[in-house]
């Protein structure tokens, strides 16, 4: 079964960001076009990275916090399990060893996850912010269907392949709608982001990219999934109130020339941070798999060097933080 146009021939609803068929970045530069990935390739100077880093203890999270708690670990990559009022949120989890439709070919992990797959507490929601590789990675959705249908929200259009794959229910959301969990009192907000969207050659920019909101008692919790810099973070501060934490990329960024339309670098989280008045931030779309020309720890030895003291914080696979 072939995953590549599994929109095509849909319409879906005109909007400032989709033609009716194809999403792309409102007043905003686009991802580059498909030929452009072989002029970067073509000149690619990528930084040297080890086949495999041993650095890694995997961690054993509670299986649930106290419902004012906000317990937030790094798994991988854009992998994180969120604690908080009582529910357990992961946003695009990936255990597979590759970010690849193929088992034996495609970008491979540099780094275990830093949570066992068995030793997930229970998962009450999942949340998926666009259908790349690396962000949905199908096998790893498939065993946790089968360990006890979570919740799951992706962006329009997703939720076919989903669907296809007998992964489900899915709600699909589009920018500006939310949806509301049925426990914990939480509210998750589907909101802008800067990317595009591709699983073949002819289903680009088919499906919808997003970030989402997650609205609690104790504050908004914000999983920016893949995005470049934009004008959608000060949006985002405007009608969801300064999040109490906001889960950042930082990596897949070189060269800038191809990659700033779709990833932000170290130094424009450092911005998004401020404009959003996030009180802590973490970053997220590093350390695991070299997507691009920086390399595996580049990004977070120069958002060290540029981040204020006390704005982010750059976890390990398997390290977590309680958020205040």
């Amino acid at each position: 079964m072939t995953e590549a146009g599994s929109n095509e021939g849909k319409r879906v609803r005109v909007s400032d960001h989709c033609d009716g068929r194809r999403f792309f970045n409102p007043n905003a530069p686009q991802a580059p076009a498909l030929w452009r990935v072989f002029e970067w390739k073509l000149q690619s100077r990528r930084e040297p990275a080890p086949a495999f880093v041993d650095d890694v203890k995997p961690a054993v999270p509670p299986r649930r916090v106290a419902a004012d708690a906000l317990r937030v670990t790094l798994v991988n990559h854009s992998t994180v399990l969120i604690q908080h009022g009582g529910l357990n949120i992961l946003t695009d989890p990936i255990w597979s060893e590759r970010a690849s439709p193929l088992a034996w070919i495609g970008p491979r992990r540099h780094r275990k996850p830093g949570v066992r797959f068995e030793d997930l507490p229970p998962v009450d929601a999942v949340l998926l912010s666009h259908n790349h590789y690396d962000h949905m990675d199908l096998p790893t959705l498939r065993r946790l269907a089968a360990g006890g249908a979570p919740a799951l929200v992706a962006p329009v259009g997703v939720g076919e392949l989903l669907r296809r794959e007998k992964i489900g229910p899915v709600d699909e959301l589009d920018w500006g709608e939310s949806l509301s969990l049925p426990q914990g009192g939480m509210t998750i907000h589907c909101v802008p982001a800067l990317h595009f969207s591709r699983r073949g050659p002819f289903d680009a920019n088919r499906t919808l990219w997003c970030g989402y909101v997650i609205e609690s008692a104790g504050g908004p919790i914000y999983f920016a999934g893949d995005t470049a810099f934009g004008a959608h973070f000060a949006g985002i501060r405007e009608k969801l109130r300064p999040p109490r934490l906001a889960l950042l990329p930082i990596g897949g960024c070189e060269p800038r020339w191809f990659m700033a339309p779709v990833h932000m670098g170290p130094d424009e989280a450092v911005r998004a941070h401020e404009i959003l008045g996030a009180g802590m931030s973490v970053a997220i779309h590093h350390g695991t798999f070299q997507l691009a020309d920086d390399g595996l720890d580049t990004p977070a030895k120069r958002l060290l060097e540029c981040a204020p003291p006390g704005a982010f914080v750059i976890l390990k696979n398997g390290e977590s933080v309680e958020v205040p």
